[in-house]
């Protein structure tokens, strides 16, 4: 099964875009998108470990949909701040909010995103095994960025110990990861970050701004091919297309977008979508009332 979904939800700059404006009573844009998605990536578990009571509220506004399966990015104190060991006390903390959805069957994928800095050598190495040890019960993914980890022998690690490589999307600069259809667990992954070449490095852009990218369907198209390349290799069981570029709802566009491409048929969206976007998305998408909740 390929599941297709945008990385977060709780953005204001996608009111009267993505959701409707005036919001109607009630209205809950988790529940909302789970009438059009089978898959969120949550981003929020990376600024800080969810609360228990946030988890099991998630899981209830997704119940409407049986097909529905969150993917979640680990804390940014496992991924990015490396320093120092984390503590049992820091993993207690990760899973206290992660084993609902666990337990639910409603967690896909944990992603553990590594930034560029993050090279290949020793010491990662060994930060990664412990890292994957430490989450081994999770249906764990990782995403590096740096093309040192572009290695045979790096893809043979993961395919041991069944742990999914997430493709990417993003501005290739020199020593960029780039474009890639590898499958190395049940899990495939692919996540496209846009191609904001202008700021993605820029030291005081804000994250709206790096990631403010609309793909044409062009660009979308090899995307496409490999999310099919993926699904059919036979270790895959299911597979995550997840758009990142989230600013004023052109990850929802182009999520939209790649499934309609996938399925050769129009897909169900938003309504609201079609005022913004509605040239891009015209043969890929209808407006639709989303699922009952």
């Amino acid at each position: 099964m390929i599941r297709y979904g945008p990385a977060g939800w709780d953005y204001a700059d996608w009111k009267g875009i993505v959701y409707p404006d005036p919001k109607p009573k009630g209205f809950d844009p988790l529940e909302y998108l789970a009438g059009y998605f089978d898959t969120i990536e949550v981003n929020s578990t990376f600024y800080r470990p969810a609360a228990p009571t946030s988890a099991e509220s998630w899981l209830r506004r997704v119940g409407h949909n049986p097909n529905f399966r969150f993917t979640a990015k680990l804390w940014k104190r496992f991924t990015h701040e490396r320093k120092e060991a984390w503590t049992a006390d820091e993993v207690a903390q990760v899973r206290a909010g992660l084993d609902p959805m666990l337990e639910a069957g409603r967690l896909g994928a944990l992603l553990l995103q590594f930034p560029w800095s993050f090279r290949r050598n020793d010491e990662s190495r060994e930060w990664l095994d412990d890292l994957a040890r430490t989450f081994t019960d999770f249906p764990l993914v990782v995403e590096v960025r740096h093309a040192s980890w572009n290695e045979p022998a790096f893809f043979r690690a993961l395919a041991d110990r069944g742990i999914g490589f997430v493709n990417i999307d993003q501005p290739v600069f020199k020593d960029s990861i780039r474009p890639t259809a590898h499958v190395t667990a049940a899990t495939g992954y692919v996540r496209v970050h846009g191609r904001n070449y202008q700021d993605w490095w820029r030291e005081k852009a804000a994250p709206h701004e790096r990631y403010d990218y609309l793909y044409s369907a062009d660009e979308l198209e090899p995307w496409a091919a490999r999310a099919g390349e993926i699904a059919e290799d036979p270790a895959t069981e299911e597979v995550f297309i997840v758009t990142n570029n989230h600013y004023q709802g052109k990850a929802v566009t182009n999520a939209l977008m790649l499934q309609s491409m996938v399925e050769k048929k129009p897909v169900p969206a938003p309504e609201p979508l079609f005022e913004r976007y509605g040239k891009i998305l015209e043969g890929y998408a209808v407006p639709t009332a989303p699922r009952d909740a």
